[in-house]
């Protein structure tokens, strides 16, 4: 995964850190926002390969973020994965409806977070080696 940029929104800072650290380690970028209006803020300023999406956000939420993210021209490419501990019966159709193109449920397994992202990447023509 070598060079591709990812922007994660995440108000949590260790759960951040747990998924910048695989992401590094695997020769991603990195770029944090805590809030959805600093993430649509980065999306816009930067393009990055692909963003990660807490849902649990303080002010608007990761759904809300999403829809906009999605809706805006500048940024309706970018493919979206949400990493949400919102993982009950029918929350991934929830996201995907909001725009999200996949979907990870907290805690992040390291063991496949790096793995399922790579797939995902390749699938989406972002990635085409690990």
């Amino acid at each position: 995964m070598n060079g591709i940029h990812v922007l994660i929104i995440e108000d949590n800072q260790l759960n951040f850190e747990l998924a910048a650290d695989l992401l590094e380690a695997n020769g991603c970028t990195v770029q944090q926002a805590q809030s959805a209006e600093e993430g649509l803020d980065l999306a816009r300023a930067s393009s990055p390969d692909l963003v990660l999406m807490d849902f649990s956000l303080p002010g608007m939420d990761g759904l809300c973020a999403t829809r906009a993210l999605k809706s805006d021209p500048r940024t309706r490419h970018l493919p979206v994965i949400a990493v949400t501990a919102h993982a009950m019966k029918g929350d991934e159709e929830i996201a995907r409806s909001a725009g999200c193109d996949g979907y990870l449920t907290k805690p992040i397994d390291t063991r496949t977070f790096i793995p399922t992202l790579a797939r995902f990447l390749e699938a989406t023509g972002t990635c085409h080696s690990t």
